[in-house]
Parts: structure tokens; sequence; C-alpha cells
């Protein structure tokens, strides 16, 4: 199985061909707070900060963090589709016998991961592990353990693994909420499997937005670093310059060079626990799409004689489409409504509406303050689980 880049299935509508605005089909998921164990086994432990001015911080986060970084080498069985025809005996006796149906084959990947918890649990991506039937996990000291995946959350691309193994090291986690661009960061994994490479750079922005980074069908905020990530990086920490685990390194975007995203801590930690806890991560879903206001999408949509309604704000976000039969509909929010606040938080942009959903609760009232015909009034929606493929 190839390291792959993370693949795209969501709806998205683009308003008109003059822009390239996103309109998001939505989804979210559950507010629980994480806390992953920070046990760091004496031998791996390091006293005192590690100083930005320190000339050598990168190597004492480096030696703090990289015994916690983990190659994982994750194999599949693929049986190949054989047309009928081929199947039928007497096409095997006219040509001799001969037998098309080789028999499965496997598929070989392998990407990184990093240790959580003293007792061998495992954070990776979830497109490193995607339909492995074993999973080997190398350490840096020479080590390899069996693995086995515990849950998978394609939403976020995130995996966690468990080995059986007592007092490994562990990776120290810290924060992204308080990250500034022009930060250090320094990134550890296996890049086209070269084992337990370092590469460094700064945080470039933070916030990016899916469907910037070209991957919509997640939800996620991501991290952006020009810090080298190749593919087998997929999976591995990206640290601050105390050796803080601040984000899993995720994706690169095609065609660019100098451009790295990683998944933030925070996120990590409430959907790891999820899946540790029950194998899978519910995401709070609502069931609409909907566009930021912006002058040129204004424009857009009053100028659209197919429109059923017309924009009169400068800010908010219009919901454009209401899914059938979602808790949207249900509630009773309509297209042409402007969402101004979810929750007690006012909003701006689509993505700040996505990632206030993506922290409510399933089946908890979320009031969404809207304008409607120059009214304002509040509509409770209650989310659903977000609806999975083949359900």
């Amino acid at each position: 199985m190839k390291p792959r880049q993370i693949s795209i299935y969501a709806s998205f509508v683009v308003l008109g061909a003059a822009t390239s605005t996103v309109v998001n089909h939505y989804l979210g998921t559950s507010e629980t707070k994480v806390k992953m164990p920070q046990v760091i086994p004496a031998a791996f432990q390091i006293s005192g900060p590690i100083a930005q001015s320190n000339p050598n911080f990168v190597a004492m986060a480096v030696e703090r963090v990289g015994p916690a970084v983990v190659r994982i080498d994750a194999a599949r069985r693929v049986t190949p589709e054989i047309p009928e025809f081929f199947r039928n005996p007497l096409f095997r006796q006219f040509f001799g016998g001969v037998d098309p149906e080789t028999g499965p084959r496997i598929e070989r990947g392998t990407g990184s991961g990093v240790i959580v918890s003293d007792d061998g649990k495992i954070i990776t991506n979830a497109h490193v592990v995607a339909g492995a039937d074993s999973v080997k996990i190398t350490l840096r000291d020479g080590r390899s353990l069996t693995g086995r995946v515990i849950g998978t959350d394609e939403v976020t691309d995130l995996a966690v693994i468990k080995v059986e193994a007592d007092d490994l090291p562990v990776a120290l986690m810290g924060k992204s909420a308080n990250l500034t661009p022009g930060e250090w960061a320094i990134a550890i994994g296996n890049p086209l499997g070269l084992d337990n490479t370092v590469t460094i750079g700064i945080i470039s922005a933070l916030g990016r937005s899916s469907s910037q980074v070209g991957v919509p069908d997640k939800r996620v905020s991501f991290i952006q670093t020009d810090a080298a990530i190749n593919p087998g990086n997929s999976g591995g920490p990206l640290l601050n310059a105390k050796g803080e685990v601040i984000g899993i390194n995720t994706a690169i975007r095609a065609g660019a060079q100098g451009l790295g995203f990683a998944i933030p801590i925070e996120t990590v930690e409430r959907i790891a626990e999820q899946l540790f806890t029950k194998g899978k991560a519910d995401h709070p879903y609502i069931g609409i799409q909907m566009v930021g206001i912006t002058p040129e999408t204004k424009t857009q949509i009053n100028e659209d004689r197919n429109t059923e309604f017309k924009i009169t704000r400068d800010q908010g976000v219009i919901v454009t489409r209401v899914m059938p039969q979602s808790p949207a509909e249900k509630a009773g929010l309509k297209a042409g409504d402007v969402i101004i606040k979810v929750g007690s938080q006012e909003v701006k942009t689509s993505e700040a509406v996505r990632q206030r959903v993506e922290l409510s609760q399933v089946g908890v009232n979320l009031p969404l303050e809207i304008v409607r015909q120059d009214q304002t009034m509040v509509i409770n929606v209650v989310p659903t689980p977000f609806p999975r493929e083949g359900k």
C-alpha cells in the first residue's frame, strides 16, 4: 500500500465562472478535551528549557522527542479483479491451461508515527494505515513491534495504533493555539524511507482551511510550515523549539515547494481520545452549504437570476443550500439565511462556522443567530453524527 495524498470526496459548489469562492458542504466533531499521558521515562528526559537562543536547540529538541518517533510499515492484500470471461474453463483450455488468476498481491507503504503513552499508544495518519492487514512498528533503537490499528478517522486523516510494550519513550505534547507565524518548526519522520530524518523551518501560517490546502473532504484548520515534509513524513510530529509536539504532519500540496501542512495538536488529542476509546470519531453535522459574504459574492449572487434570495448585508455567512432531512432543515434553517453567530461566537467566514460546529456536540442544541429578511432570530440546531459513506 503506497502512502498517498489525502483523497478528495466531499461535494463543493463554486458560485459562477468568474470567482473561485468555495461553498462548503459541512460537518464537524464532538468537544472533548483530551490530555494524553505525559510520562517521559527518565532516560529520555532533558532538564531545563530549550531556549531558541541556544544554537543547539534543534539537536536538544530532537533528542527529547526523537526516541518516540517510529517508522510504520503497513501492508494489505489486494485481490485483482478478474473479468468473468477469463475465468471460463474453455478460455483456459484454449490457451493451454494458463490461469490468469495469480492470486492476491501485497501492497506496502511506509509512514511515521509518534508514541503518546509509555504502554504503546501511537498516533499517525489514517492514510498511512488505510486498509492495512498488518502494521510493523520500528523504534529508533531498532526494536520492531507488531501494531494493531485501533481506529481511523478519514475526516481528519488521523489514526491510532497500539503495540504491546511497556516503558516506551513518550513525546511531550505542546499547544498550537499559542503559535505565531515565524516561530521555529521542526519535523521528524521517515521521508522516502530515510529513517530518523530531521528538517527545520518556520511556522509559515496558521488556520489554513482544508479547501485552501486542496483537501476539502477534511475538516482541519492546518498549520503551514516550510520545514521539508515528503512522502513518509506523514504521521510524524511537528515540533516547536522546546521539543514539544504541536502537530502531526499530514499533507504536501502537489506542485508546491516549501509548503507542508500539519494537523494542530489540539485536534489530534481530541480525535485520538475518541479513537482510542471507541474506535471511531463522531463529527457533528448540520447539513448546509454556505459561503462567506464578500463584495464579490454579494454582487454575484444578487445578479444571478436563478438565485431565489438576495444579499443585503456586507458581513456574515450566507446559507446557499440546506440538505434534505438534515438537522438544519429540521430546525427551520433556510437558503438565504445569514449566519452571524454560532453559539456566542461571531462568525464572518464559512471556515469560522465550520470550526464552531466542529467543536460542538452531537445531540446538544447549537444556537445559530441568523438574519432573515432583515430580522434577527436564533435557531437551535441539534447536530447529528456526520453520515458516513455507505450508510
